[in-house]
Parts: C-alpha cells; sequence; structure tokens
C-alpha cells in the first residue's frame, strides 16, 4: 500500500504540474504569439529594405533595356555607312538579344506582368526588323532598311517603348 500511496501522490504532483504549466501558457500565450508577430514584421521590414535597392536596380536596368532597343536608337548606335542590309538585320537582333540576355534576371524584382511586357516588346521589336527586311529586295542595304523600320515607327500613334518605360515607372511607384 505504500508503494501505491506513492504512486499516487507522484500521479497527482505531475498532475498538478502540467496543468500549473498549461495554466502558465494560456495566461502568455498572447504575449508569445505577439512576440513572435513583432519579430517577423521586424524580419520582414528589413529584407524589404535590404530588397529595395535591388527592386530599384532592377527598374532602371528595363528602362535602359527598353531604350537601347527602341529601333531610333538602334539604328543611330549600329548603322555604319554602305552595310549590307543582312550584316544591319544580324548586327541589330544580336544586340536586342545580347541585351535581353544581360538583363533576364531582373524579372525576379519587378512585377510579372511588367517583365511580360518587356519580353513581349522584346519580342515585337525582333518580328518588327524581321518583316521589313522581308520587305525589302535581296539587293537593298541597310539605309532602306532603316527607313522602312523609322517609317513604321512614324505611323504608330502611341510609341510602345515609351508606354513601356511608363509601365516601369508605374511599377517603381507601388513601392512606395
Amino acid at each position: 500500500m505504500n508503494t501505491q500511496h506513492l504512486l499516487t501522490e507522484i500521479v497527482i504532483l505531475f498532475a498538478g504540474i502540467f496543468l500549473s504549466l498549461m495554466a502558465v501558457y494560456l495566461v502568455l500565450k498572447n504575449d508569445i504569439q505577439r512576440f513572435f508577430n513583432l519579430k517577423n514584421a521586424e524580419l520582414n521590414k528589413e529584407s524589404r529594405a535590404a530588397l529595395l535597392p535591388l527592386r530599384l536596380q532592377a527598374h532602371e536596368r528595363l528602362i535602359l533595356f527598353t531604350d537601347r532597343i527602341n529601333p531610333a536608337n538602334l539604328l543611330v548606335r549600329l548603322h555604319q555607312q554602305g552595310i549590307p542590309l543582312s550584316a544591319l538585320q544580324a548586327s541589330i537582333l544580336n544586340d536586342i538579344r545580347s541585351e535581353y540576355q544581360h538583363n533576364i534576371t531582373q524579372q525576379l524584382y519587378v512585377d510579372s506582368t511588367t517583365w511580360t511586357v518587356v519580353r513581349k516588346l522584346k519580342d515585337d521589336t525582333i518580328a518588327m526588323i524581321n518583316n521589313a527586311v522581308q520587305g525589302l529586295p535581296a539587293d537593298a542595304n541597310g539605309i532602306e532598311l532603316s527607313k522602312i523600320i523609322l517609317q513604321h515607327m512614324a505611323g504608330i500613334d502611341d510609341n510602345p517603348y515609351d508606354l513601356t518605360i511608363e509601365l516601369v515607372k508605374k511599377d517603381i511607384q507601388k513601392m512606395f
């Protein structure tokens, strides 16, 4: 009986300790939760602060990319006196693809819609160059390609390069 009495007392003691710990937990539960919420908020604030320069730089790079693939800027930068049509076309397409590959990681830091528009602008620019070349005779030169492209751009009411830059700027404004 002595053993049974001792076991009963031990069970009662552990039950009391368990109930006491549960009561303390229930009393402190809200404080503990609030502490962890504040810690998470601090971490989120710090991570957002660390990401801000990267996001701004990504937007800068996309504005620069958009400006660099604008046909008016491409043609001024790549055109050389007497350049053959095929050489100018290859140079333009190579430059666009190279610029795109250089900036492809920027999609991590911008809105997915913005990135989709930038990628579509790149694809449309390549298609425009290829279509302009197809409409020219085989013996045409780079000046004729430049004229066709610039005439096409002049005929567009809303410049897609300017619209894309405005979209990137709006994406930046969402951050503040």
